[in-house]
């Protein structure tokens, strides 16, 4: 029988929970179930249209971060947007000290309070920040400004510890920081050379880059590569993974051809470490933006749009068994989420973020539901 090894949590630290071991033996006592909730949108600054939140983090009730793109046209390229919540508002961080255009696409934060996003434009070299405390400022990293070299996503962990995926000339795909010290990890065994899209880490430590072409976990030694999940014209938007042969995919994919316009379909993959399983969802056009955990580490809630219901967030909540709708509030202008992030201390809850249109024009403003 398949050894399957927990990742939500240390054992004996969850030895109280019914959580099984490394080495096997006892699961979950309960399927674990995820609870309704009352989606409620928050007020946002406004922005220069088109504007979109592309990621949102938080280090708790009284702190997170979200970022993205104002002034997007179209082709042509607007500026980064930054918001900080301070547990009453969210409110703009100036970033004209950096002299930044494109996107900001990517942020973490952690407990202390420290924070990390990255991005830049096609045409520019990717972009580190660190946030002080009251705002952004820039960090130099290896291969900095060098061709090859891209930044894509963020993740933190305990003691100032922060990774980064993205891709150097050496064919590396994760960069690991701590206290100002900079290393781009070993290339994949296979040499790979998909950029991946985004990572995540679980709360045993191991870190996991994810893209269509490619899914890998880093073991803090080791690399391990599963099967890429593939897909024509295919976008992986998340990854959780609950044990190493228990793994869910989010993403979406527009397929062979179609005319223009044509809405992608929805992507929801479930992994035993050997192969992924298309699975049932309640709607099929559209996309899914994002997946989180709750606090064990079991799946909790999926971001998403639906084409055909434009004007309310479709969320996805896991009943124990499956993966049911939950929609947020209506809206007079159309909903596109594009992350969501769980709230870590008391009282949880979420953050979701994204855009009101379709399509990077204006009138788009940002918007932001809890």
């Amino acid at each position: 029988m398949r050894r399957r090894r927990f990742i939500s949590g240390l054992v004996g630290a969850g030895a109280g929970l019914g959580l099984a071991s490394a080495s096997g033996g006892t699961a979950w006592a309960a399927p674990a179930v995820a609870e309704p909730h009352d989606w409620q949108a928050v007020p946002a600054p406004e922005a220069t249209p088109a504007a979109q939140l592309i990621d949102v983090a938080a280090a708790g009730p009284d702190l997170a971060w979200a970022v993205g793109e104002e002034g997007l046209d179209g082709a042509t390229r607007g500026t980064p947007l930054a918001l900080v919540w301070d547990g009453a508002a969210w409110t703009r961080t100036g970033l004209g000290h950096l002299g930044l255009t494109g996107s900001l696409w990517a942020v973490a934060g952690a407990s202390d309070g420290s924070a990390w996003a990255v991005g830049g434009a096609a045409t520019s070299a990717a972009r580190l920040l660190a946030w002080d405390g009251q705002t952004w400022q820039d960090t130099d990293f290896p291969g900095r400004g060098t061709a090859g070299t891209s930044l894509t996503g963020v993740t933190t962990g305990p003691k100032g510890h922060v990774w980064f995926s993205g891709r150097n000339s050496d064919g590396s795909v994760l960069l690991h920081g701590h206290r100002g010290r900079w290393t781009w990890l070993p290339p994949l065994p296979s040499g790979a050379t998909a950029t991946p899209s985004g990572l995540c880490r679980t709360r045993c430590g191991d870190v996991w880059v994810y893209g269509s072409e490619l899914v890998a976990r880093w073991d803090g030694d080791t690399w391990t590569e599963l099967p890429a999940p593939g897909g024509i014209r295919a976008t992986v938007t998340g990854l959780l993974p609950v044990a190493d042969d228990d793994i869910w995919l989010t993403g979406y994919a527009y397929g062979v051809g179609g005319p223009p316009g044509k809405p992608p379909g929805v992507t929801l993959l479930h992994g035993d470490g050997s192969t992924w399983t298309d699975v049932a969802k309640p709607f099929g056009v559209g996309s899914l933006t994002g997946i989180v955990a709750d606090e064990q580490g079991r799946p909790d809630r999926i971001s998403g749009w639906d084409f055909w219901d434009q004007t309310r967030a479709h969320y996805l909540r896991w009943d124990g068994a499956a993966w049911v709708s939950e929609r947020g509030p209506a809206s007079t202008t159309p909903v596109l989420l594009s992350s969501l992030a769980r709230v870590p201390g008391s009282g949880g809850g979420y953050w979701a973020v994204g855009t009101t249109s379709s399509s990077p024009y204006p009138p788009a403003q940002i918007r932001i539901e809890r």
